[in-house]
């Protein structure tokens, strides 16, 4: 009998342990001086509320990964087309979640999986150069 596969979800502890990364790493995007040169970002970081935006994210991971929530917010490009994010500012976006992921010691092979998640969001997210 074949074993079924453990979910990405599940791999990396579930909501709770999602959560706590999504933490961090909204704290350390919606305060890096890289994105918010950026006027339209750095507007968007100071109306937004990071508890909210820290919600809609975990929400988002969790189902990318193979949990069972759904996510409830725009879509990416609705959220992000208005704040002309540049690929320079995509990469400083990338390295900040790098750094959240090494601070958690999230192990190589999830953390590849999700980059590939994040990456396939890019079209909806950088404006072309």
């Amino acid at each position: 009998m074949q074993s079924q596969a453990t979910s990405l979800y599940e791999r990396l502890g579930g909501v709770y342990s999602i959560a706590t990364v999504v933490d961090d790493f909204i704290d350390r995007i919606m305060d890096d001086p890289r994105l918010n040169s950026n006027p339209l970002v750095d507007e968007a970081h100071h109306r937004v509320s990071r508890s909210g935006f820290k919600y809609l994210v975990t929400e988002m991971v969790c189902w990318a990964t193979g949990g069972p929530q759904q996510y409830s917010g725009r879509s990416m490009h609705d959220s992000h087309a208005h704040l002309k994010i540049t690929a320079e500012e995509w990469e400083s976006f990338l390295d900040d979640f790098q750094q959240t992921l090494d601070k958690f010691a999230v192990p190589a092979t999830e953390q590849a999986e999700l980059f590939a998640i994040v990456q396939s969001t890019k079209p909806d997210i950088v404006i072309p150069a």
